[in-house]
């Protein structure tokens, strides 16, 4: 099923610990919680993301990419040959904690969600994102967010 789908195997990532990936996905701001609450809800918002919860008093928030078609040479191949359709979106968590008054952690979770559509049965396929360079893309994006709201107070 794999060699049909259109998709081309993704670089291999190396094998890190629990520990690693959470250290990956937190990172600790300088600012209370319903700001940085609301810098999150922010950036999800401006990235296209579709808020599915939201709750400033438990800091946890869930949010999905929209579905996006594969839209490769090779996946044009597979759906006009093989009648296969790739989709993929992203899933994201977001755990808001706050450490003192004024000191928040956030912990990211992006997971992507791919769907083969084809006449046998659909396949799918979950991976965790990983990769640092993601994740700290996210992070300052929210720091940025961060900055604009207590540099308006």
């Amino acid at each position: 099923m794999f060699a049909f789908s259109g998709c081309s195997p993704a670089p291999i990532q190396p094998l890190r610990t629990p520990l690693e990936i959470q250290a990956i996905q937190s990172k600790s701001f300088d600012a209370n919680k319903k700001v940085t609450f609301n810098a999150v809800m922010s950036v999800l918002q401006d990235l296209g993301y579709i808020v599915g919860s939201a709750s400033l008093e438990t800091g946890f928030i869930t949010a999905e990419s929209p579905l996006k078609q594969e839209e490769s040479s090779r996946a044009g191949f597979d759906k006009f040959v093989w009648g296969i359709t790739v989709h993929n979106k992203t899933l994201v968590t977001v755990s808001i904690e706050e450490l003192t008054a004024k000191t928040t952690k956030v912990r990211l979770n992006f997971l992507v969600k791919t769907a083969v559509t084809s006449p046998s049965p659909n396949a799918r396929d979950d991976i965790q994102v990983t990769d640092p360079k993601a994740y700290e893309i996210a992070f300052d994006k929210i720091g940025e967010a961060i900055f604009v709201r207590t540099a308006q107070k």
